[in-house]
């Protein structure tokens, strides 16, 4: 018996010790992705297993995920890490600089790729040749000029303040644009001038002119990885993968790598695979399998949020109407939560609960609770006086009179509230898709970062119809949970 009981746990020790794959984020760009995928792959043709979290937001949030542990490593660069990221360490920093300040905050970092991807500011060709610029610094004679910066450009310590500052440029007309889409703005007229990466595929595609950085405000910006050092104990391997990928990639393959996903529609794990000469993984999931797949992430964001809400909210619904000192309080605070921008809301629970699910749930609770907490205290405070006093004459408790009476007759109400919540809840998780928490928005995403109508509607549609969905489903709720003697039928 004893010898069964070792064999036993000799076949069980290797499930139990089996390690964790490891986690590699990027960003919401292109590039970033290419290098993720880069990064996995490379670990899986070593051995060791990995997986990849895309698009998960911009250098903020990605930053938070490493020092977090939410992730374990992530494509940068050392203009962001100078500028951005670290405080205290020089704008011109080289990477041994960057190493022994990362190193404290338990953050390793490989050497250069090979590439310096630095940020550009560009403009059509006709258009910069009709105006004769060719420098960033004859920007400053035409200051009618309508500038369209990448939302993360625009305040970056290295993006748009500092640039207008050292340029001395006083143009009026500067808009914040998602990255992917501003390059359609370019060439569509709508600006005239916008950021861009020096790697950007767009560039030769589009025949922008890269305006000439005459009083060098850009830094470098060579392309590194950034791990945890915890990995050299969990993961030794990995870290030896990252460290050999470092000068593989110079700036020409970066930009081919750019172009066949941009520009010819490739996947970004064939184009991945096809530099480092492995096979891509097989990706066998059709569309109905994918839809099939966000459409429970969708719905397990917006249930369990939904379901939260109402379990918090209808009692603050009552207590509110109780007691109209305390229902100020209550009705101010989940005000003031849906004031609050949808992604900020997203970004700030990051901290409190990392990235993925939790957090996105967490921000879809709080965005439920002003619609159900107002419709409760709404329908409660409606029942006219006469009804109260008549249950009040009756003898019945307190407590009987809200169960049996009060409630019922406010249903109504709080089931119209509940729906209103979930029609919100289905659009907002949308946005889910940036703290890597899936559902419907990551297609979307993906879409407009690719400019891909297809993947846009991907994700757009059945978000579409499941919020008419959860309408319908609630207004069926509402007349079957709404008493017979209550219901007000229409008559013609």
């Amino acid at each position: 018996m004893k010898r069964l009981w070792i064999a036993a746990l000799c076949l069980l020790l290797p499930a139990w010790t089996h390690a964790a794959p490891v986690r590699i984020g990027s960003k919401q760009f292109t590039e970033s992705v290419i290098l993720g995928e880069v990064a996995r792959l490379a670990a899986r043709q070593a051995g060791v297993p990995a997986e990849h979290r895309r698009e998960l937001g911009g250098s903020a949030i990605l930053w938070s995920a490493l020092l977090h542990g939410d992730i374990d490593a992530y494509p940068e660069y050392t203009g962001t890490l100078t500028h951005e990221l670290l405080k205290n360490v020089a704008p011109d920093a080289d990477i041994p600089t960057l190493r022994a300040a990362l190193k404290p905050l338990g953050i390793g970092i490989t050497d250069s790729l090979g590439f310096n991807d630095t940020y550009a500011i560009g403009m059509r060709g006709d258009r910069a040749q009709q105006l004769g610029i060719q420098r960033i610094s004859d920007l400053a004679r035409h200051p009618g000029l309508h500038l369209g910066f990448s939302n993360e450009f625009m305040n970056r310590t290295d993006g748009w303040p500092g640039l207008r500052q050292r340029y001395g440029l006083a143009q009026a007309q500067v808009r914040g644009l998602d990255h992917a889409l501003s390059y359609r703005a370019l060439v569509s007229g709508a600006v005239d001038a916008i950021d861009l990466y020096s790697t950007d595929a767009e560039i030769p595609y589009y025949h922008l002119r890269t305006l000439d950085d005459d009083r060098h405000y850009f830094p470098h910006y060579e392309a590194v990885y950034l791990y945890r050092l915890s990995l050299q104990q969990s993961s030794p391997a990995f870290v030896a993968v990252l460290n050999r990928l470092a000068g593989r990639i110079d700036e020409d393959a970066m930009r081919r790598m750019n172009a066949q996903v941009k520009r010819k529609g490739e996947q970004e794990t064939v184009v991945a695979a096809g530099f480092l000469g492995v096979q891509p993984d097989r990706d066998s999931a059709g569309l109905w399998s994918r839809l099939w797949q966000r459409t429970l992430e969708h719905l397990r964001l917006v249930v369990i949020s939904l379901t939260a809400a109402v379990l918090l909210a209808v009692p603050l619904g009552v207590f509110s109407a109780r007691s109209r000192r305390l229902g100020q309080v209550i009705m101010a605070a989940s005000g003031v939560l849906q004031t609050v921008p949808s992604l900020a809301m997203f970004v700030f629970m990051i901290p409190l609960f990392g990235i993925g699910t939790w957090p996105a749930m967490a921000a879809l609770f709080f965005y439920s609770l002003l619609p159900i907490v107002r419709n409760t205290y709404a329908g409660l405070i409606g029942i006219p006086t006469d009804l109260r006093e008549s249950a009040a004459a009756l003898g019945l408790p307190r407590g009987v009179r809200l169960r049996r009476v009060e409630l019922p007759m406010a249903l109504r109400s709080i089931l119209a509230g509940v729906k209103t919540a979930a029609v919100i809840n289905v659009g907002t998780a949308t946005l889910g898709a940036l703290i890597g928490a899936g559902g419907y928005g990551q297609p979307i995403v993906t879409g407009i970062r690719l400019d891909d109508t297809g993947l846009i509607l991907e994700g757009a549609i059945p978000a579409a119809l499941m919020a008419l969905a959860m309408q319908g489903l609630f207004e069926g709720v509402e007349r079957w949970l709404t008493p017979r003697g209550m219901r007000i039928e229409a008559r013609t």
